[in-house]
């Protein structure tokens, strides 16, 4: 049993999330969570939401209230998204904790004094008509290096360096389109060039692995070509106060504080759910532990550079030397999980723009393994993919309901009209071996496609085997067989489909769960394989509102451990099985007509 870190990316609280934002993270990071827990390994599964820095303080002065009333909000709405999505965290909490603010100001602590921040005077951008500090990521324009339009003042996606917002050609404010104006400031900054030998030898030893996709390499690559200090603090007010520099109006960048809550996340975890508060080293001490991170290709160089930096720094292993703190020497990331985009009838997703379907809207219509199998069968796992409401409803008729759902229900009615029961086994003919055999044999490919964060092909060989049992009814005809001399031949067939079904549910748990649930319960189950999460009210650990009251928060958890294992379960002879319903919805085809007309308006921005 090895321990693994899902390390899943933060949804910032300036709002609800869209689809394309848990295509990136979310369902990638469920699947292959719910897969390894079914392999035996002890999973910790970690996120929360971000809840600091410029953009909720334009939000919430937007809506005339506080950043934590804003954040508040956000945070509840976030939650109960991600619950309905049945993403299996083991704590979803955020970084508004007394937890958080605690392990990050320790962190930075110990990388501050390792010799890895030091103080520069810069050119910070601000407001010309609020006076407000713009983030990098709140200013735009031309990159000086390739040309692109649009390129971040922290990143130009189209090239892959690493950019200043003083590097911009013609920068401008994302929030109102304003010029910035740029003055000096002092700030602590990452001294990347003191940790680039240590950061280049580790991504070294990940890129001969040979397990990382393309994407993320190269994206590290590029930043690696021209790697220099970067700043870890803002002129803000929002957000957690810098070590020794408490008096000032600074507070730590936002990024800083947000890659360390995976960090603060698996300590809070242990303090409320673990045997000991200590449990968290599990995933965070111990050498043998994987740790897999999980997000969209535009915060890839936070996770494969930034936050790595900052744990060699802390475990003392660049250029200066120096000491782990009290945490001890923290893994660096196994692996970078990252995903591509997902647009939207052929239009990137955004939010300000109102280009945007969220993930509560689409959940008030329609099925949550609907969308949960259309991202995973037809997401951006390695390439920018489309969302269209047509391909939306061909797949969930033309593979959901027509292919999947039907053997379901073909095989529960059949077996629920003749017998009442799931049916022994007489003779195995070759036609059932062969189906039987396939279908096994599917676990350790599938399982493997898993493993290696090829979800896409790993989905399409659960259906390609849907088609062989299909082909099998097909072939077998068990409804044409009503004579009572031919009842041992039709209970054989029928107890082969149960089986089969029952494997291939098992397969498509981690993809589908709350229909996986449902047709255990067709089958006779109970329905409970695909264990799901729960909301729970709880109070900070450590800090109390300002007039003295507890400081109460929703988090995402659960208990996972009722799962079967990963491999072929033989179905129960006799178990009752009664006539079905469908599992899954067929959708209209006016749905498609009628979402365009709702979209009208977006898409024609």
């Amino acid at each position: 049993m090895t321990h693994i870190l899902s390390a899943v990316a933060w949804p910032y609280a300036n709002g609800p999330r869209h689809i394309g934002h848990v295509a990136g993270f979310g369902i990638p990071s469920d699947v292959f969570s719910r897969y390894m827990r079914m392999c035996g390994h002890n999973v910790l599964m970690v996120s929360g939401t971000d809840e600091h820095g410029t953009p909720i303080l334009v939000a919430a002065e937007a809506e005339g209230v506080t950043p934590r009333e804003l954040a508040n909000k956000n945070n509840r709405l976030i939650v109960e998204d991600l619950c309905q999505l049945g993403l299996s965290y083991d704590l979803f909490t955020r970084t508004t904790t007394g937890n958080h603010y605690a392990v990050v100001r320790s962190m930075f602590e110990v990388v501050r004094d390792n010799g890895y921040m030091k103080v520069q005077t810069t050119r910070g951008a601000i407001s010309p008509s609020t006076g407000r500090t713009l983030p990098d990521r709140y200013i735009e324009g031309i990159c000086p290096i390739c040309g692109a339009e649009g390129a971040r003042g922290d990143q130009c996606d189209t090239c892959g360096n690493q950019l200043d917002p003083t590097d911009l050609i013609k920068p401008r404010s994302k929030i109102n389109g304003e010029t910035p104006k740029f003055i000096e400031t002092e700030h602590y900054f990452l001294d990347l060039p003191a940790l680039a030998d240590a950061l280049t030898k580790w991504l070294d030893d990940r890129e001969a692995n040979g397990n990382w996709r393309p994407n993320v390499i190269k994206f590290s690559k590029n930043f690696l070509k021209d790697i220099k200090p970067r700043a870890m603090t803002r002129d803000i007010d929002w957000g957690i106060p810098i070590p020794g520099w408490e008096d000032q109006p600074k507070r730590l960048y936002v990024w800083f504080d947000a890659v360390v809550g995976y960090l603060s996340a698996s300590i809070e975890w242990a303090r409320r759910f673990g045997s000991t508060p200590e449990d968290w080293r599990q995933w965070w001490n111990d050498p043998e532990a994987l740790s897999y991170y999980f997000m969209g290709k535009d915060n890839i160089v936070f996770h494969s550079q930034i936050w790595p930096a900052e744990l060699l720094g802390y475990n003392g292993e660049g250029d200066f030397g120096g000491e782990p703190g009290d945490m001890g020497r923290l893994n660096l990331p196994t692996e970078v999980v990252s995903s591509e985009f997902l647009t939207m009838e052929g239009k990137k997703f955004a939010s300000s723009r109102g280009i945007v379907i969220y993930v509560r809207d689409m959940l008030s219509r329609y099925q949550v393994d609907a969308l949960r199998y259309f991202i995973s069968a037809a997401g951006p796992e390695n390439q920018d993919a489309d969302f269209t409401w047509g391909e939306f409803v061909r797949r969930t008729n033309g593979e959901l309901v027509a292919a999947w759902g039907n053997l379901v229900n073909r095989t529960a009615s059949m077996i629920a009209k003749r017998f009442g029961e799931i049916p022994a086994a007489g003779d195995l003919e070759a036609v059932d071996q062969e189906l039987l055999d396939m279908v096994d044999a599917g676990f350790g490919t599938v399982g493997s496609m898993i493993e290696s964060h090829h979800q896409k092909a790993a989905i399409a060989e659960v259906m390609r085997l849907v088609g062989e049992a299909n082909r099998y009814v097909a072939v077998t005809e068990p409804f044409k067989l009503k004579d009572e001399s031919e009842r041992e031949r039709l209970g054989t067939i029928l107890h082969v489909l149960a089986q089969v079904v029952s494997d291939l549910n098992l397969m498509m748990s981690p993809f589908l769960p709350t229909s996986a649930n449902a047709i255990d319960r067709v089958l006779g189950g109970e329905g409970r394989i695909a264990p799901m999460p729960r909301i729970e009210e709880v109070v900070d650990l450590d800090v109390k509102n300002e007039d003295g009251s507890e400081r109460a928060y929703p988090v995402i958890t659960g208990d996972y451990t009722g799962a079967p294992t990963w491999e072929r379960h033989p179905v129960t002879v006799g178990q009752k099985v009664e006539k079905p319903t469908p599992v899954f919805e067929k959708l209209d085809e006016s749905v498609v007509d009628e979402e365009i007309a709702r979209y009208a308006d977006l898409l024609n921005k």
